[in-house]
């Protein structure tokens, strides 16, 4: 199926991150969009704003009769009757990933894949390349705080997308420059177990269109067999490690000044002294050695490249500073996996060392909670007080024996607590934080606006 075949495209799942983002292109491309999703939100407000037709009842009667594509979230639960009446026709469907593919497989595409840290990596590699002058597309996995928005439009060739491992969807894609920066084990629902999540990200690298080049964090290319590694060498692909230490993109010198991380890059024939990040915690320093990589072979000067990184605001809800006074910090994260538990509060740590750490944590899907409940456990163990919500299910039905009780009897730390979302703004009033963070990938957002009025107070 051709673009410009396409008049009108409905969406399934229109209000998630990735679905509006493609959304958001059809509508600048000029086509007629429309679409349902579970829940009205902020997301599904704008995009009503921005010319989109959303309704929120899983009706057939609600379903416009003159579409001619049909694009669909792999989330969409299996009893979903407007999905499986329009099974049942002949207009052509596609999964949000096979769209992508289809709208990027002819630019010059900058795939960003990992199970932490896509979204971050992706909006400063987008912000990168603005600054240096290049007008780039970009479909991202989060609101950037410098566009307000998941989804850039450009004149260039150049797109930058989040190549997303759930469902296996970064498959669909054939990126030009493809990055690497964690293969630990998430969505085992998926899955079944680490080895094939990690055959599944060894999949995407051999996507790499020819003559391309990998992006990869140092230590994952030992997951690769060497007929692999050859495989791609034989396509004259470019590998290149990141990291510290002996690979061929150094980041070296890293410290903190003046509350800033600092670093040096070396890499790719460029030597770039003293980059100073907006943003904390040294994951983000990896992030931003994609970034810089993706950058400089994309021919941003030295100059542009340290004014991105210091000037770049962020994403929504990664280590978003709500409140930052001297008597109170309060900090929303995104936080759902344990690994990404352990960079936030390590971030935070750093940068308040004599502070005291107080967490909400939302524990997101049964079945990762279920993987994942002694990393949880771990984790939150370093807080000074935890307090623990009821799980998020999203697209789950519950797992017997499966709650945020099989995290908090793992935990070691006393100073926790249990609470439901019609609790915890009353278990709130008996703390007196001096750093808070919100931590989840579920609706925890919802919370913030009243968390940061009680603070107010």
């Amino acid at each position: 199926m051709k673009l410009n075949e396409v008049n009108h495209v409905y969406f399934i799942g229109i209000g998630g991150i990735g679905m509006s983002a493609i959304a958001r292109y059809f509508i600048a491309q000029g086509k007629k969009v429309s679409g349902y999703d579970k829940t009205q939100t902020v997301l599904t407000d704008h995009l009503t704003d921005e010319g989109m037709h959303i309704h929120y009842e899983d009706e057939l009667s609600f379903i416009p009769k003159d579409i001619d594509l049909i694009i669909y979230t792999p989330a969409i639960p299996k009893d979903h009757k407007g999905f499986n009446h329009l099974l049942h026709t002949d207009i052509p469907m596609m999964k949000r990933s096979e769209a992508l593919g289809m709208i990027s497989n002819d630019k010059i595409s900058v795939g960003i894949a990992g199970t932490h840290g896509k979204t971050t990596t992706s909006a400063m590699t987008t912000h990168v390349l603005k600054v240096g002058g290049i007008d780039v597309s970009a479909f991202l996995g989060g609101i950037t705080a410098d566009y307000k928005s998941n989804f850039l439009i450009g004149k260039s060739d150049v797109v930058v997308l989040e190549a997303d491992e759930y469902d296996r969807s970064f498959l669909r894609l054939s990126p030009f420059i493809a990055s690497i920066s964690s293969m630990d084990p998430d969505h085992l629902d998926i899955y079944g177990d680490s080895s094939v999540m990690i055959d599944g990200f060894k999949a995407y690298a051999s996507e790499v269109r020819d003559n391309g080049y990998l992006i990869i964090k140092k230590g994952l290319l030992n997951q690769f067999t060497i007929h692999e590694l050859m495989a791609l060498a034989n396509r004259g692909i470019r590998i290149y490690e990141f990291g510290e230490g002996d690979v061929q993109i150094q980041i070296d010198n890293i410290r903190i000044q003046n509350g800033r991380y600092v670093f040096d890059y070396t890499g790719l024939g460029h030597v770039i002294k003293d980059v100073v990040m907006s943003m904390p915690g040294k994951h983000n320093v990896e992030n931003a050695c994609v970034a810089i990589s993706v950058g400089l072979l994309n021919g941003v000067t030295h100059e542009n490249i340290k004014k991105a990184l210091v000037g770049f605001k962020g994403i929504q809800r990664r280590f978003e500073k709500i409140i930052d006074r001297a008597d109170v910090v309060f900090i929303d994260d995104y936080a759902h996996h344990p690994g990404e538990l352990k960079v936030a509060i390590d971030a935070a740590r750093t940068l308040y060392p004599d502070k005291k750490l107080t967490g909400i944590f939302q524990p997101h899907l049964y079945s990762r909670t279920k993987d994942f409940a002694d990393g949880f456990a771990a984790e939150l163990d370093k807080l000074d007080e935890i307090i623990l919500m009821d799980i998020y299910p999203a697209r789950e039905l519950p797992i017997e024996g499966v709650s945020s009780e099989m995290i908090y009897n793992k935990m070691k730390n006393h100073n926790k607590k249990l609470v439901t979302k019609d609790t915890l703004m009353d278990v709130l009033k008996e703390y007196q934080p001096e750093i808070l963070m919100t931590l989840g990938a579920g609706d925890i957002d919802t919370f913030v606006p009243k968390i940061k009025d009680f603070l107010n107070q």
